[in-house]
């Protein structure tokens, strides 16, 4: 049987706002990101979902708490679905991370996916290790309910992960496609294979903002 997983990306945050780097730090979501969150509850009201499962960082846990309450379903929490964790490197704006470490920086925008950033108050994760640990994850899930409808709210990385492994994508090629907070992303996974149905569906939160302006 397969399994059809709404794979979602949480909503937006202050850190998001302005390009600060997140990686295991607990943020919470801001004011747009909560209405982000409701927005996608209402766009999902009418559709089956049998089970509703977070990353346990509270920015995807608040965004899918929405989904759950809508469905009257309970919230799984799940610390591997967490995002990549990125040592030294989270707290900093993009900007900063380039000056105060260049080299780390380059092979990052590189996409050296060996590589791993300077420690920090967590040990960083190269790029392969967070692949292995977010699919190894997705697909759990997704096999431990055959034949249902998952909503996974986790995080960017975590998405684009899945993208690459359901289109068959390379881990060190250019990412072309975009993650856009609280967007729908359909993917079913069938014989421990994910394949991609839909990407980037954001429709919900434009017509939630022309509600907010009428």
């Amino acid at each position: 049987m397969s399994t059809k997983i709404l794979l979602i990306r949480h909503g937006e945050t202050a850190w998001n706002a302005v390009r600060r780097l997140q990686g295991h730090t607990d943020i919470a979501l801001n004011d747009e990101g909560l209405r982000q969150a409701e927005a996608l509850a209402r766009a999902l009201a009418d559709e089956p979902v049998d089970l509703v499962v977070a990353s346990d960082l509270q920015r995807a846990m608040q965004t899918a708490q929405a989904v759950a309450a809508l469905h009257t379903l309970p919230l799984h929490t799940d610390a591997q679905l967490r995002e990549r964790c990125y040592g030294g490197f989270e707290g900093m704006l993009y900007s900063d991370i380039e000056r105060r470490y260049p080299a780390e920086y380059a092979l990052w925008q590189a996409r050296d996916i060996d590589a791993v950033m300077p420690s920090g108050e967590r040990d960083a994760e190269s790029f392969r290790q967070f692949y292995r640990r977010t699919l190894d994850a997705i697909v759990g899930w997704g096999g431990r309910h055959a034949g249902r409808t998952l909503v996974v709210v986790a995080h960017g990385g975590v998405l684009e992960c899945a993208y690459r492994a359901a289109v068959g994508m390379s881990l060190d090629s250019p990412r072309d496609f975009q993650v856009k907070n609280a967007s729908i992303n359909r993917f079913t996974l069938a014989g421990g294979k994910l394949t991609l149905d839909s990407w980037g569906e954001v429709e919900h939160l434009q017509l939630a903002a022309l509600d907010d302006i009428i």
